[in-house]
């Protein structure tokens, strides 16, 4: 009964291990994920404006 007792702690410090590494790894992929998207914001923001530009510049002239 004691040997079933001790690799059971063992397993749920393993687990807790896992769990911060798991967390570790989410926190890493959301802020990658955050940081993606305000790239392509502001690079589509960029584009419109020169799309916009053009289109002004072509219909002055």
């Amino acid at each position: 009964m004691k040997a079933i007792v001790h690799t059971e702690v063992l397993v749920l410090k393993n687990t807790g291990k896992l769990n911060l590494l798991l967390t570790i790894l989410s926190s890493i992929a959301a802020m990658v994920a955050v940081a993606v998207a305000v790239v392509l914001f502001f690079e589509k923001k960029k584009k419109d404006e020169e799309e916009l530009e053009h289109y002004l510049d072509c219909s002055i002239q």
